[in-house]
């Protein structure tokens, strides 16, 4: 019985075998015809896009290597030094004492060298095959030795073109030609979860990739540069990557590596910021023609409408930028707007709030008439505007920017609130504004003034509030100041002078 059995279930294995090829061999072939009318369907679903030197439809495991291979090739390392002077401390009285100078000699005690020299390391990309390279200001920044190394292990002596430190934008310039360049990219077409690799020389170790994604677009408002639409990726991004290349997944620069927000060990947190290349592209091209950059001025103060505010105005949360002063004699004067405006458009398109505001008007050029959208006591109307060229010290920006360049850069101040009076045991009959900090390395901290003194006058005019304060102050310009001081009820004249 079991020799039969065996033979009936050897003859039905042969008979299942021989129908499943006849059936795979015919499903083999008609999957092959149809292949050939759309090839598409045997990619892989992992290969986004094809890149240059890689092709749609690439194993998996190839990575993308084809993509970062080239664009290595193009980011550079950029030694730089430069001289600072430092200021001699002053020796403790304890220790200037004659008997422990003739103890330990003059030598133990002889002060700093006034001079130093500081060395930094950054990255930088090349984008014309004879010689330009794009990194940041804060790379390059006042010095005066540039040494520019290729990954083929070539060096050059570099130089600075031109830079502009309210992007961090810099561009140095090698002799040599036939260089690997990077192509550029189209930073406003980027999205968030685009694949993204972050090229630079991090910790001076030599070249190094790394993978993520854009984690956000129109990054704004972070106090890093003084204006600022920066890409926010979780690419690994470290000390020295500065001013090396964001480029997607198709090998295209779409950024320029500036900053991290750190941790308490001050390493990647997975928090990286880039300049796109569209405003990186726009700084290069200005210094390249004209040997600076230029900028539209509007010439106005501007606060973000919060939520009390857009309640007062009648406007959308978020939305527009509410005019808190008007610069006299400024091409926003001269169109006639006011303080209490509310800008809701520029040239047809929705203001985002202050810094949208401040990028677009900034990018426009000089000369230029925009048309703005303004809600004023309820009411909508149009207003034309010929931007005017924002001056070398102008920071048009949000009021009470506390980073003007004036005498009271450093200061801070606050309205004179009936709490404050109750700390500071105050007379009813005073008024002006107080003082909440004061930096120990500003002029006005050398001047003697402190925090919670109270600011009567500025330049012999009456303030009472921050608001009038702040006009004063910028209508000094860069010239001294002489603030009415009330401390502990005595009052006291006080003169800043500018650095």
């Amino acid at each position: 019985m079991i020799p039969k059995i065996f033979e009936v279930r050897r003859s039905i294995a042969v008979i299942v075998i021989s129908s499943v090829l006849i059936i795979g061999g015919v499903a083999g072939a008609a999957l092959s015809l149809w292949a050939k009318h759309d090839s598409s369907a045997i990619a892989p679903a992992f290969v986004v896009a094809a890149a240059p030197g890689l092709t749609a439809g690439a194993p998996n495991a190839m990575g993308f290597a084809p993509v970062l291979k080239p664009a290595l090739a193009a980011v550079v390392n950029i030694s730089s030094s430069r001289v600072v002077k430092t200021p001699s401390a002053p020796l403790d009285p304890f220790f200037s004492d004659p008997f422990f100078r003739h103890f330990f000699g003059d030598q133990f005690f002889r002060r700093m060298p006034r001079e130093q020299r500081e060395h930094s390391l950054g990255s930088g990309v090349i984008v014309t095959a004879d010689g330009y390279i794009l990194t940041n200001n804060h790379v390059v920044d006042k010095a005066t030795d540039i040494k520019v190394a290729l990954p083929d292990k070539r060096e050059f002596k570099g130089k600075v073109v031109g830079s502009d430190p309210k992007t961090d934008v810099a561009v140095v310039k090698i002799e040599a030609m036939g260089l690997p360049t990077l192509a550029f990219g189209d930073s406003d077409k980027l999205q968030v979860g685009d694949y993204v690799f972050a090229i630079g020389d991090p910790f001076g170790i030599g070249e190094t990739a790394t993978m993520g994604i854009v984690s956000a677009t129109g990054r704004g408002n972070l106090d890093i540069e003084d204006y600022e639409d920066f890409i926010q990726t979780d690419a690994a991004i470290n000390p020295g990557n500065s001013g090396g290349a964001l480029i997607n997944a198709h090998g295209d620069l779409i950024g320029i590596n500036t900053a991290i927000l750190a941790g308490n060990g001050g390493g990647n947190q997975g928090i990286g910021f880039a300049i796109p290349i569209d405003m990186a592209r726009r700084v290069m091209d200005q210094i390249l023609k004209h040997g600076k950059v230029t900028r539209g001025y509007l010439g106005v103060s501007i606060e973000e409408v919060t939520p009390d505010l857009a309640k007062a105005f009648k406007v959308p949360e978020g939305k527009g930028a509410l005019i808190g002063d008007v610069s006299p004699g400024s091409p926003g004067a001269k169109a006639g707007l006011q303080r209490g405006d509310v800008i809701e458009e520029i040239d047809g398109q929705t203001v985002h709030g202050i810094n949208d505001l401040r990028l677009r008007i900034a990018s426009t050029a000089p000369g230029t008439t925009v048309h703005l959208k303004v809600l004023r006591n309820g009411e909508s109307r149009d207003v034309a505007v010929t931007l005017g060229e924002l001056p070398e010290k102008a920071n048009e920006g949000p009021l009470g920017s506390e980073n003007e360049d004036t005498a009271m850069k450093g200061v801070q101040v606050d309205e004179l609130t009936p709490e404050l009076r109750h700390q500071l045991d105050l007379q009813p009959g005073i008024k002006g504004v107080v003082v909440t900090d004061v930096s120990p390395d500003s002029p006005a901290a050398d001047a003697g003034l402190r925090r919670g003194d109270i600011i009567e006058e500025v330049n012999r005019e009456p303030v009472e509030t921050v608001t009038e304060y702040r006009r004063a102050v910028r209508r000094a310009g860069n010239q001294s100041i002489v603030l009415l001081v009330n401390r502990n009820g005595n009052t006291t004249f006080i003169v800043v002078e500018p650095e």
